[in-house]
């Protein structure tokens, strides 16, 4: 049995059986990392968006209650919304598009 090149602990069928593991095709080995990556940011993204939806939620809801017309005159007054204008129209407040 030796001469075969078998540990003694090992079976002779052993030697003969396929990998487990398919060997992957060079297309493959560029193609699957890719993908990984690519679900992983997929799925990092639409967890920030979910969590930033949920936020903007809550602060729609608080702000709700506290805008009474006497905090919008004081808002108003204090921001110089007739000089100025309104920064809730600005361009850049982006992040109130929904």
């Amino acid at each position: 049995m030796a001469s075969q090149g078998l540990r003694p602990h090992m079976h002779a069928t052993a030697r003969v059986t396929a990998p487990v593991a398919p060997k992957l095709g060079p297309v493959s080995s560029r193609i699957l990392p890719s993908l990984l990556v690519l679900g992983a940011a997929y799925t990092v993204g639409t967890y920030v968006r979910k969590q930033l939806s949920r936020e903007a939620g809550a602060m729609d809801r608080i702000f709700s209650q506290q805008n009474t017309p006497e905090v919008e005159a004081a808002r108003k007054k204090a921001l110089q919304v007739e000089v100025n204008g309104d920064p809730r129209n600005n361009l850049l407040n982006f992040l109130d598009n929904k």
